[in-house]
């Protein structure tokens, strides 16, 4: 469970940096890229501070300015991947309360399995998105990331 969650972490990163560079060689990135690729940052902050039982720093919609993407992003790995290394209890169950005030429980293996999911749905509709608007996107699927 550790290697593969090593693993589709890994490609979360790589993707979400191929979209920062893609973004950074625009003249204009797309309003609704810049929100939802904002989405996916902070969400996946959220989720590490839940696991780790710590306050988070963002919101879930909150604007950061391109130039500190870079950097979210990569404290966003470090964090799930120290997550992952510590970790041999995959069903620990995660206390935590959601954005709207609701208590849940989760376990670990499903947060981090979430994580990675809402990160490829919302890279889907910024592809969807740069495509709409004449950019063409970096590929981005799986299976081309383990080739």
């Amino acid at each position: 469970m550790k290697a593969f969650f090593h693993q589709v972490f890994d490609y979360n990163y790589h993707s979400n940096k191929q979209l920062i560079s893609t973004f950074a060689d625009l003249e204009v990135v797309p309003e609704k890229s810049v929100e939802l690729f904002n989405h996916i940052l902070n969400a996946h902050h959220i989720w590490n501070a839940r696991i780790l039982e710590q306050h988070s720093e963002f919101g879930v919609w909150q604007e950061h300015e391109p130039r500190a993407w870079e950097e979210i992003h990569y404290d966003n790995q470090r964090n799930s991947f120290e997550i992952i290394t510590n970790t041999d209890f995959w069903e620990q169950r995660i206390k935590y309360e959601d954005s709207e005030g609701s208590h849940f429980t989760r376990s670990l293996q499903d947060i981090l399995f979430h994580i990675i999911n809402h990160s490829t749905h919302h890279r889907g509709q910024i592809l969807m998105d740069l495509r709409a608007n004449g950019i063409e996107p970096p590929e981005q699927d799986y299976i081309y990331y383990k080739r």
